[in-house]
C-alpha cells in the first residue's frame, strides 16, 4: 500500500511520512471492516471507474482519507478525516484547489446522498465506496460491520442496520456512474434484500 501511495502523492519525505501515517491509521486494531482491505477494494473499484472521473488523482487521494479517522461515529469521522486531508496534503505539494476538492469528496462519503448533479468525481468515489454491496464478499462485509458495532446490543443493531438497508434500497439507483450501475446494481440490491430479510427474521416478536 505504501508503494501505491507514493506513486500517487510523490516520493518527497513529507509524502512518505504521510503515507506511513495513513497506513498506520487504517491498521488500527479496533477496525474490523474499515481496514486496509477496504481501502484496497475502494482503490481497485476506482481503477475500474477511472474513465468517468474528472480528476482521478483527487478521487484516489480522497479514498485514502475517507475513513482515515474512524471511531464509529458517522458524520463526525468523515469530517475529521476531511480536516486531516486539509492539514496534511499541502505539505506534500498538493495544490490548494485539489486539497479543497479532496476534503469535499471525503465529506460526501458520510451518507452518499449529498452528491450534486454533474459531480463526476463524487459519483466515482461514492460508487467505489459502495462497490462492496455488489460483490461476492458481501456476507463477510456484513459480519465485519457487526463486529465494529459489537458494543451495540443485538436488537438495537438490527433496528439501525435495517434502517440503513431500507434507506439504500429505497433509492432510485445506488450507483451514479453508468459503469458502476452496470457492474454492481442488481447484485447489490439482491445482497441487501437478503440481509434485510435475515435481520427481520431474527428480530424478536412484538410484545403486548
Amino acid at each position: 500500500m505504501q508503494t501505491r501511495w507514493l506513486a500517487l502523492a510523490g516520493r518527497s519525505p513529507a509524502a512518505a511520512a504521510l503515507g506511513a501515517e495513513l497506513v498506520a491509521r487504517w491498521s488500527e486494531p479496533h477496525r474490523r471492516y474499515h481496514t486496509l482491505d477496504h481501502l484496497a477494494a475502494v482503490l481497485a473499484a476506482i481503477d475500474r471507474l477511472e474513465a468517468e472521473a474528472a480528476d482521478p488523482v483527487a478521487v484516489r487521494l480522497a479514498a485514502w482519507f475517507h475513513d482515515a479517522v474512524y471511531d464509529g461515529r458517522p458524520g463526525w469521522d468523515e469530517e475529521r478525516s476531511a480536516w486531516l486531508a486539509l492539514a496534511r496534503l499541502p505539505r506534500c505539494g498538493v495544490p490548494a484547489a485539489r486539497v479543497a476538492a479532496v476534503a469535499q469528496l471525503v465529506r460526501l462519503t458520510a451518507a452518499h446522498d449529498r452528491l450534486a448533479p454533474g459531480d463526476a468525481d463524487g459519483a466515482v468515489l461514492c460508487d467505489a465506496d459502495l462497490s462492496v454491496l455488489g460483490g461476492d464478499g458481501y456476507g463477510d462485509y456484513a459480519a465485519r460491520v457487526r463486529e465494529e458495532y459489537a458494543h451495540v446490543p443485538g436488537d438495537l443493531f438490527r433496528q439501525g442496520r435495517a434502517g440503513v438497508l431500507r434507506r439504500l434500497l429505497a433509492t432510485r439507483r445506488l450507483y451514479r456512474t453508468p459503469r458502476a450501475y452496470e457492474l454492481w446494481e442488481t447484485r447489490a440490491r439482491a445482497n441487501m434484500s437478503a440481509e434485510l430479510a435475515a435481520l427481520t427474521a431474527a428480530a424478536p416478536p412484538p410484545t403486548g
